[in-house]
């Protein structure tokens, strides 16, 4: 699905900041692989709620595009509201903030995209025990297959959610202010804050002490990742 064009209906066509668009579905997906946190829309009760939550994604999945994959408490009202619904889902990642010249130029880089699509309910048993796969390795690579099957209990507690990944765009901003002439001459220092998302090294359990760390939480924790590009 890589050579998928991004922005294929009027949705998500980019108005404003179009120069900062990316219509390469491979940067959408790197995008997806890298962040941690999606940002839900959905209409509850006639007015609309934003709601932060863990994800996993599937390029290759059922959905048109590919499966966006969400997952809560059967209990949570906005989960159940999005369900056979049009969502927006947003996806950010904040790589440098940008100090200008003036307060009109400042900014920041970043890579953020946008996913709009009719939500589906996950019934399929072998789907859904495979997003849930996905949503723990999108935390920590490798978790998945080191856990136990979830119970009957655990499974009827959750609702799982696809997106289709076809209509999205996908925004790029990065580099140093972009300035007026007169306000360079004026001998403003002007540049960039680079901003990292930094994981410390892994703090065992009280209740697993004397466990080592496995490898593939180890191979997660600890150091910056690495720089984005134009940083």
């Amino acid at each position: 699905m890589s050579d998928l064009p991004l922005q294929p209906t009027a949705r998500t066509r980019l108005g404003r900041g179009r120069h900062h668009a990316v219509d390469d579905r491979a940067a959408l997906h790197a995008l997806l692989a890298d962040a941690l946190v999606a940002h839900i829309g959905v209409v509850v009760d006639g007015h609309p709620v934003v709601l932060p939550a863990a994800y996993g994604f599937d390029p290759d999945g059922p959905d048109d595009g590919g499966s966006l994959y969400l997952h809560g408490s059967v209990a949570a009202r906005w989960l159940r509201a999005g369900a056979g619904t049009d969502v927006c889902v947003t996806i950010t990642e904040l790589d440098g903030l940008v100090a200008a010249r003036s307060g009109f130029n400042h900014s920041m880089n970043y890579r953020s995209a946008v996913v709009i699509g009719r939500a589906r309910v996950v019934e399929d048993a072998v789907e859904r025990a495979r997003a849930l796969d996905l949503i723990v390795d999108q935390m920590i690579a490798g978790r998945s297959a080191t856990l136990r099957t979830p119970t009957r209990k655990e499974l009827a507690a959750t609702i799982v959610l696809a997106v289709p990944l076809r209509e999205a765009s996908l925004k790029v901003s990065e580099g140093d202010p972009e300035d007026e002439p007169e306000d360079v001459a004026a001998g403003v220092w002007a540049g960039v804050v680079p901003v990292y998302r930094v994981l410390g090294e892994a703090v065992t359990s009280a209740d697993a002490v004397g466990l080592a760390v496995p490898a593939h939480v180890s191979a997660r924790a600890g150091g910056p990742r690495d720089p984005a590009p134009g940083q």
